[in-house]
Formats: C-alpha cells, structure tokens, sequence
C-alpha cells in the first residue's frame, strides 16, 4: 500500500524515474480498489447502467492524472520519453507496447530523467 500511496504523492511530477515495483503495485491496488467498488455498486444498486457505476467511474476520474503520471515515470525509468504513453492510443498494439516497456527493467545507473530509482532505495 506504501507503494500505491507513494504514487498518489507524486501526482502532478511528471519527471523523475518510478522504478517497477512502484508502477505495479499502484496497477495492482488500483484493480483490487476498482472490483471493491463494483461489488458495492452492485450490492447498493448506484450504477448508471450495466457498464458505469457511480464509484468507479469517480474513482477512475481521480485517479487519471496520477496514472498517468506514474506511467510517463515508468517510461523514464526505462529510458523512454514520456511521449510514448501516446502510443497507447492506438487500439491493442498501444497497449501491448506500453506493457512492453512497463515490464523492462531499470536502465542501469543514471540516465537524463534522473538516478535509478532502485540505487537509491537500496
């Protein structure tokens, strides 16, 4: 949950590294947050239909800026530019590229986004 905090904290720093594990587990505690909500949704009855529900389509909303953030991070980390989280826009090549490169590791040692982030928590 630290890591997930940690990346909420980050919000609006769209520059920096964010090493692997930050990046994976706000993915993870964004998915376990969302099935939460859909399951009360659907216990309390507040969806707009059988596809949107009230509480996760806030919680998407909120949580917009920080994943991108957390993204463009990443793609830091890998040595990309932020501009690649574009890619993602194009239906199913985007998105395997973009986990492509989330699941790379670290570029070793520094690189023109910052020190590696793995360096420095160790």
């Amino acid at each position: 949950m630290s890591w997930f905090i940690a990346a909420l904290r980050k919000t609006f720093n769209f520059s920096g590294r964010s090493r692997r594990k930050e990046y994976w587990m706000f993915i993870l505690f964004t998915f376990i947050i969302s099935v939460i909500l859909t399951i009360l949704e659907m216990a309390l009855g507040l969806e707009f239909n059988e596809n949107f529900g009230i509480l996760t389509t806030l919680f998407s909303l909120i949580l917009l800026i920080p994943s991108l953030s957390v993204t463009v991070r990443r793609l830091h980390d890998t040595g990309k530019s932020g501009w690649w989280i574009l890619i993602s826009l194009i239906p199913l090549i985007g998105g395997i590229v973009i986990l492509i490169f989330t699941l790379k590791d670290s570029e070793p040692g520094s690189n023109k986004y910052g020190p590696n982030p793995k360096k420095a928590a160790i």
